[in-house]
């Protein structure tokens, strides 16, 4: 009788401890998980001295009023807007924004909701964002009208682009480095940070998209919304880049509309292409904008 109740007692005490590491790990991925989306909010400061910015805000169907920054460009040249990636804000895109004014552009660009100085509840990976993407569109419309629009986006920036319903209409993308599923990201992402446990920790971080968002993981799936974008595309990826993989950069390639381009960065990880790639980036993104913007006389 002695030995059935010490062996009952250490199944009870096993299901304790089972039923403890899962309260951990569950409570773990729900901590991770708010982390992940926490709003990226800070001061931006003064717009630098060595460009004509004109502060602008102006109202997302995200809730949140977004700022940026306006500049002026040549008439007929075209008109670009610059979106950022994940936990970024407009200032990591200020070199493009002075290489497209040396050309002649009118550039702006934004902090999406929960970025910068745009007030949000949570980063949502690109879908709170498309609306953001959308609303600034038709606010560059208004502030260089009769201009072509083209976009450049970065990452999450890009799947904003992507995943806006209805579709952004312009002239000409440029989507750098954007992810084809959210599944396919995370799983990217855990693997290099988190090793074996990534195949673990994933499906218990997806799920906490609905209570946290109130988003599934199948809304954000970039790659099904490129077939039906019919302005023409260039897409760039590194090809060490661990984040969006090579793979799923062609992926993504593969399922876009034509006319689209692609261009492989040699020995780009998930970094700042134009930094990485200086004249290079140059060269191509400005081949490929004034092909589709400039207007001809």
């Amino acid at each position: 009788m002695g030995s059935a109740v010490k062996k009952r007692n250490r199944l009870c005490w096993a299901a304790y401890g089972v039923l403890a590491m899962a309260t951990l790990a569950i409570a773990g991925a729900w901590s991770a998980g708010l982390l992940l989306i926490h709003p990226a909010q800070r001061a931006i400061g003064a717009p630098p001295d060595d460009l004509p910015i004109q502060p602008v805000i102006f109202a997302s169907n995200s809730g949140s009023l977004i700022h940026g920054w306006f500049m002026a460009g040549t008439a007929g040249h075209g008109a670009v807007l610059l979106l950022h990636g994940v936990r970024a804000n407009r200032l990591s895109m200020l070199d493009r924004a002075r290489l497209l004014r040396t050309a002649g552009y009118s550039v702006l660009l934004i902090d999406f909701q929960a970025s910068g100085e745009s007030q949000g509840q949570a980063i949502s990976f690109g879908y709170r964002e498309s609306q953001d993407a959308q609303a600034a569109v038709e606010q560059l419309r208004r502030l260089a009208p009769h201009e072509r629009i083209g976009i450049i986006a970065t990452s999450m920036g890009a799947a904003a682009v992507l995943l806006a319903e209805p579709a952004i209409k312009v002239d000409a993308m440029v989507l750098e480095q954007v992810y084809p599923t959210i599944e396919q990201a995370l799983n990217d992402r855990l693997a290099l940070h988190a090793g074996a446990m990534g195949r673990w920790l994933a499906p218990a971080l997806l799920a906490t998209l609905r209570p946290h968002l109130g988003i599934s993981a199948a809304e954000l799936r970039p790659i099904d919304k490129i077939p039906y974008i019919t302005a023409p595309k260039l897409l760039i990826a590194g090809d060490h880049d661990r984040h969006t993989r090579m793979d799923e950069s062609l992926s993504i390639f593969t399922a876009a509309a034509k006319p689209k381009q692609l261009w492989i960065v040699h020995g780009a990880e998930h970094v700042d292409l134009y930094r990485h790639a200086g004249n290079d980036y140059a060269v191509h993104v400005l081949a490929f904008l004034d092909a589709w913007l400039r207007q001809r006389k």
